[in-house]
């Protein structure tokens, strides 16, 4: 994207939105470019590796599929 210092100034936090996002700005004065804008490292995220846990592992208790008793049955309407 290339924008002039009066843009630059006018519109800078959307500029930097747009930079946090990856985009590369040039800013120019006339028709002069004098300054390029790019994200820093820090700001690019950082996504896992394919197949590598990003949350904790989650644990099945092994009575979560046996059959509900009469009273828990009761308690659903179920009976």
């Amino acid at each position: 994207m290339t924008v002039t210092i009066y843009q630059a100034k006018t519109h800078l936090s959307r500029i930097l939105q747009r930079v946090e996002q990856g985009e590369e700005v040039v800013v120019c004065r006339g028709k002069q470019a004098i300054a390029r804008i790019v994200p820093t490292d820090s700001a690019k995220p950082k996504r896992p590796k394919v197949g590598v846990p990003t949350s904790p592992r989650f644990e099945i208790p092994p009575n979560a599929f046996a059959p509900l008793g009469a009273g828990e049955l009761k308690e659903w309407g179920l009976e």
